[in-house]
């Protein structure tokens, strides 16, 4: 289909082509023309010889994104990133020298099997087999991925959803289904009227992006029924399964009775150890759903960074006899409690998170003036993103409007928050938190 396409816009250009060649002619025939009293039509409008597909439109991809509208170039240069959840430290270094070691030798700078190197496969086999309950096989239960967000058919997702699964869907032909919940709860009976013969999916998101949610045993029981009731395969994005707090249980929904056949559990090495642009991420299932799942990948990216694998596959390996995910837990419960006592302090209304980075500010009292100069690309969005660029540009601290995490009927549901991340460094986070204590005088 792709060869026909080009070869029909090959034919559309040629003539241009001839034309370009015999301009000289050109301009005499054109002079004669006008010399005889004859209009010269226009050129046709070229902008858009091949229309784009209409999936484009609908997973948001013509829209400018919220995170290009809320990077640090569009912010001023002292402004606070606390919007984009990536890390402002390094990895650990025993996991950087993994990756400078695996730079230093030859094989891991050459193309890796598409399954991904047999070490980090390895490794995720004897980190993830025994929460798992099973002996993991390497060669058809795991697959490495280019980071963790690499059909007709309709995929149930949760609002508010990791802003990454709609066009995912949409751009494979999908069509997303938003089942309605109160208070980031679980509506049984709705999601069970979401379901339709042409249901294929569940996305599960514990812990949550955004709301910091870890979901309960009993809610995954019940999204584990339905899947089992309409024979419904079930995407577990766990990726932030290392931060869990307060003592809250990270069920895994594969280990539920008859799930772990219709589930694939989403890995990140880049949430795991604050290494987010290595973009190494694992899938692990059953072989129904890992073989296909290869097949695309193969063909899409064929295989993903060699060197950083083997690093990634060191912080697993080493990651229990250091105790790096314990130790890591309390450093990030000091963050949040940094973040929270500021909100506190401000009197403002918030989620207190029992996973992931990430806190939900209610900024419904934040009064900031209609007329003030709002950039283009926020005048028409939600009121958050107004919101959030005036925080960002008159306190110096920014965040991510959450209506950008719902569908477009739904939105104005997230225009009363701001979406806060906590994955800093602790000095970073209390000149945040003295910065944010400035919001005071916009309160109304």
């Amino acid at each position: 289909m792709l060869i026909t396409q080009l070869s029909k816009a090959h034919r559309s250009l040629t003539p241009l082509c001839r034309t370009s060649r015999l301009s000289k002619y050109t301009s005499k025939i054109s002079m004669a023309t006008k010399a005889n009293g004859h209009s010269i039509a226009p050129n046709p409008d070229r902008s858009n010889l091949v229309p784009f597909s209409s999936r484009l439109k609908e997973g948001r991809a013509l829209a400018l994104d919220v995170w290009s509208i809320f990077s640090a170039v569009n912010l001023p240069q002292d402004c606070i990133n606390l919007g984009q959840g990536y890390m402002n430290f390094a990895p650990p270094k025993w996991i950087t020298d993994s990756a400078e070691a695996a730079l230093n030798t030859v094989a891991p700078n050459h193309y890796s099997h598409p399954r991904g190197r047999i070490r980090l496969r390895e490794a995720i086999k004897a980190f993830y087999g025994p929460q798992l309950n099973r002996e993991l096989d390497v060669e058809s239960e795991i697959l490495v991925t280019s980071g963790a967000n690499e059909a007709r058919d309709e995929v149930i997702m949760f609002e508010p959803f990791f802003d990454q699964y709609l066009p995912s869907v949409t751009f494979n032909g999908g069509k997303p289904v938003y089942p309605t919940s109160n208070d980031w709860t679980i509506d049984v009976e709705e999601l069970r009227r979401a379901v339709s013969p042409r249901t294929k999916m569940i996305i599960v998101n514990t812990p949550h992006n955004p709301v910091g949610k870890v979901f309960t045993k009993s809610e995954l029981e019940s999204i584990a029924a339905i899947a089992e009731e309409f024979n419904l395969l079930v995407m577990a994005d766990e990726v932030y399964d290392c931060l869990v707090f307060d003592g809250k249980e990270h069920v895994r929904i594969a280990n539920l009775p008859g799930m772990w056949d219709r589930t694939v559990t989403v890995g990140s090495a880049g949430k795991a150890f604050a290494a987010t642009g290595w973009r190494i991420g694992w899938l692990i299932g059953p072989k129904s759903i890992i073989q296909p799942t290869l097949a695309a990948s193969t063909r899409i990216v064929f295989c993903t960074n060699s060197p950083l694998q083997e690093a990634a596959a060191s912080g697993l390996e080493q990651a229990n006899d250091r105790k790096f995910f314990e130790i890591q837990l309390g450093e990030y419960q000091e963050r949040r409690d940094i973040l929270c006592q500021a909100f506190d302090n401000l009197g403002l209304k918030y989620t207190l998170p029992e996973g992931s980075y990430f806190i939900l500010l209610d900024i419904s009292r934040v009064d900031f003036p209609e007329n003030y100069p709002f950039p283009e690309s926020v005048i028409g969005r939600g009121r958050d993103f107004r919101a959030c660029w005036f925080i960002a540009n008159e306190i110096g601290v920014s965040s991510i409007p959450v209506s950008e995490f719902y569908c477009e009927e739904h939105a104005n549901i997230g225009e009363a928050y701001a979406r806060f991340a906590f994955c800093k460094d602790v000095d970073t986070l209390h000149a945040a938190a003295e910065r944010l204590q400035g919001l005071k005088k916009y309160l109304k």
